[in-house]
């Protein structure tokens, strides 16, 4: 059997499925197809953890639903309590083989098992048997595994929205959906589906506002498809087979017949919106075609989609226009992305929610920068099925519920107005230094990246910019920016902060940070061609940045430029000829400006071991915690099955932390720290004592970490310090630095704290 096209025809259809049985019922008649099996069934999981009998073929179909097994009962209980595969040749003869004498199992020897896993939790087994007595192979158990693998993600999906009915218009009250925290803080407010264009698979659910003018709509896209096709087989008339253009008449009799066009009018008659409608008959025609034994008939099912995306295409060209946002505005998408954020009134955006992505994906640490609760990674919401829903975002657990009650709808609004309380109370240290109580300063910076970034961080008190992501702009055009127009950019932000220092950071593109006109495609992207790599080899595109930064700086001379990802000597000193011959060029053209401070951004492992003599070179270091955890622990940030893998309290990181310190401390320079770790209160005491200069964090998080500092004394934090680097286990880190914020009394700015003291209340 091919493998590969055989598992890739059944997720097809299993995708297409309506409904939850629907898809238990092609899994289980397609696998024993493939396998050759007499015998393929399924047992799913219930509340009380045991094993239901819910779809076969080749056994009893009427003990389905009512036979259930515990857990460990059996060879089925088995495969689900060891969570691993069970391929005997003769099941009657195992130890743990138990007869069940009302599924008719009787003349079947040949058993394998397989358990249905998803984010660790056992929710069922999948089962092929057969009359021969002999062992399943090695090829053949890895398809059963795949195929598990694949119905795991099903089942959570419609477990966790408590229907299975997978596009049901109903919901379940208190649907809950867990994600990964992306930014802090709750959003009660109304869906918004962002789906990529001409996606049969993701077009959102929605009720037309006007059935009439939907299917003027409607008939109005078919009629100009019809006449593509028919442009299309005319121009090509001369240059293909007539074989090859009979496929066109095939998507004009398809387009002319009554069936398809009729199927999705009365859909739309029923009052679903012309693109969904598109989507749910065209989805439906596909999996007819699947299932089909004919290959001919079979092969249709390309030509019926191929159809239904142009339809869909012209669909939402034509319907192009600005989307009206509510004033509490949640956004859900595939993917969301930076250029996505500047693209939205901010002041209507309540939340945001990525179906991709983890808490260190750009779009969530931009998503931190300007205060919109996010949640990440949220892989199992059905985000087709919840326009115009009501939704709590809670962006410190990483949970999005839909169609809340009353009841959790008033503890997340209690959430809201207390946050809002402490927010004004921190209001008053806008002016004031960030001192602790026996006299340590310490200057709290910001990460800025957009315009609006300037006021924000202004109003909350930012004493300089610690990282200027001057990537974002670039991302947000269709080219490159010239000289000029970077240098009016990064004017605005040197004079906004003027006389406090801004520290930009040069093009640091690659990884997750593409740019439209410029793809890096790559197998192992945070391991590529990112950061200092890509301009070192673009000379061009690193000397007209520096270029325009330096001329920006005329009159003020409070730049400050900082390398990304530099891991050898060699790089950093090519970037230091660079600019000195940059600062040289403009002295030649008259320009009289003042060479800047030159800094580095340690974010690899090599840079640890490396900082004291890059020290030596450069005029500060400055730690970027984000990638610099990514890579200490092996774990891809974006990636949200390892997501809770990526914890920057590991005591790796911690020492690394402390390595780097002490190295700057050791060379006689400022030393900081600018990713997302620093505008954690908890963290921010141990960064402070272990000796760091200043902590550049989003505007949002800044009066929190003053007020916790100010809170303590030096000798505190180091005696903390002390205590945390000699400490193992992360849940112990955590435990020390709560021990201290309760003792000092300072829980109240915790978001986490303040959530579990109402919901557990």
């Amino acid at each position: 059997m091919n493998i590969l096209q055989s598992l890739s025809n059944i997720v097809q259809k299993v995708n297409a499925a309506p409904d939850l049985q629907s898809a238990l019922d092609i899994i289980v008649n397609n696998v024993k197809a493939v396998m050759g099996t007499e015998v393929c069934t399924v047992y799913l999981a219930d509340q009380q953890q045991r094993l239901v009998f819910r779809a076969t073929e080749g056994l009893n179909k009427s003990a389905l639903g009512e036979l259930s097994l515990a857990l460990g009962q059996g060879l089925v209980g088995q495969v689900a309590l060891r969570e691993e595969p069970i391929n005997t040749s003769d099941a009657q003869a195992h130890p743990n083989f138990e007869y069940l004498a009302d599924i008719g199992e009787d003349p079947f020897s040949s058993f394998l098992g397989v358990p249905i896993i998803h984010h660790r939790i056992v929710l069922g087994v999948l089962i092929v048997q057969q009359i021969e007595k002999r062992r399943f192979d090695e090829s053949e158990e890895a398809f059963l595994v795949t195929v598990s693998a694949q119905l795991a993600g099903l089942i959570a999906h419609a477990q966790v929205t408590g229907l299975e009915d997978l596009r049901a218009d109903a919901r379940a009250v208190n649907a809950e959906f867990r994600g990964v925290p992306g930014a802090s803080g709750i959003a009660i407010g109304q869906a918004v589906v962002l789906s990529p264009p001409a996606d049969l698979y993701a077009v959102p659910r929605r009720k037309s506002k006007d059935i009439y003018e939907e299917l003027v709509f409607f008939r109005a896209c078919v009629a100009r498809v019809r006449d593509d096709i028919a442009q299309l087989s005319a121009q090509l008339a001369d240059r293909l087979p007539p074989q090859e253009l009979a496929l066109f008449e095939v998507y004009s009799k398809m387009l002319d017949a009554p069936a398809l066009p009729r199927e999705i009018e009365q859909l739309i008659e029923a009052g679903e919106w012309a693109q969904g409608a598109v989507a749910q008959i065209i989805l439906a025609h596909l999996q007819a075609f699947e299932q089909m034994d004919n290959p001919y008939l079979k092969e249709r099912a390309v030509d019926v989609k191929d159809l239904g995306r142009r339809l869909l295409e012209y669909l939402q060209q034509a319907a192009q226009e600005p989307i009206n946002y509510p004033d509490n505005a949640i956004l859900i998408g595939d993917e969301l992305t930076a250029s996505m954020l500047g693209e939205l009134p901010r002041k209507k955006l309540a939340g945001l929610v990525s179906l991709r992505g983890s808490r260190n994906s750009h779009v969530a640490i931009l998503a931190r920068g300007m205060g919109i609760p996010t949640v990440m990674g949220a892989v199992d919401i059905p985000f087709t099925q919840v326009e115009d829903s009501e939704l709590i975002v809670d962006g410190y657990a990483g949970i999005v519920y839909f169609n809340p009650n009353a009841e959790l709808l008033g503890s997340y609004e209690e959430i809201v107005a207390e946050e809002r309380l402490v927010s004004r109370g921190l209001e008053a240290l806008k002016d004031l230094s960030c001192e602790t109580t026996d006299g340590h300063r310490i200057s709290l910076w910001v990460n800025t990246g957009l315009a609006s970034d300037i006021s924000r961080s202004l109003d909350q008190g930012a004493e300089g910019v610690g990282l200027y992501r001057t990537e974002v702009p670039f991302i947000m055009q269709d080219r490159f920016p010239s000289e000029e127009e970077q240098r009016t950019l990064y004017r605005l932000q040197l004079e906004a902060f003027a006389p406090s220092p801004v520290t930009m950071r040069t093009l640091d593109i690659g990884g997750d940070k593409s740019l439209s006109y410029f793809p890096i495609v790559e197998d192992n992207p945070f391991l590529g061609w990112r950061g200092i790599r890509v301009t070192l080899d673009h000379p061009e595109i690193f000397l007209s940045q520096v270029r325009a930064m330096m001329k920006a700086s005329v009159g003020l001379d409070n730049l400050r430029i900082m390398l990304p990802m530099i891991s050898y000597v060699k790089e950093l000193d090519e970037a230091l000829s660079l600019l000195r011959r940059a600062h040289a060029e403009l002295i030649e053209e008259g320009i009289d400006v003042a060479f800047p401070q030159i800094g580095v951004m340690v974010e690899v492992p090599a840079a640890v071991y490396l900082a004291g003599q890059l020290a030596e070179r450069v005029d500060f270091l400055s730690v970027g915690s984000n990638d610099l955890t990514q890579y200490i622990l092996a774990v891809d940030r974006n990636n949200p099955s390892v997501a809770e893998l990526y914890e920057a309290y590991h005591p790796a990181v911690l020492q690394a932390l402390s390595q780097v310190a002490k190295a700057g401390l050791q060379a006689g320079k400022p030393v900081s720290i600018c990713g997302e770790l620093a505008g954690d209160p908890g963290a921010a005491i141990l960064l402070m004592a272990m000796g760091y200069d200043s902590l550049s964090m989003s505007a949002t998080n800044l009066p929190k970490v003053k007020s916790v500092l100010r809170g303590i004394s030096q000798s505190e934090a180091q005696e903390l310090l002390s205590k945390v680097l000699d400490l193992c286990e992360i849940a112990d880190i955590h435990a020390a630095i709560d021990d201290l914020l309760e003792a000092k009394g300072i829980t109240r700015l915790f978001g986490e704290r303040i959530k579990r003291r109402h919901l557990n209340s």
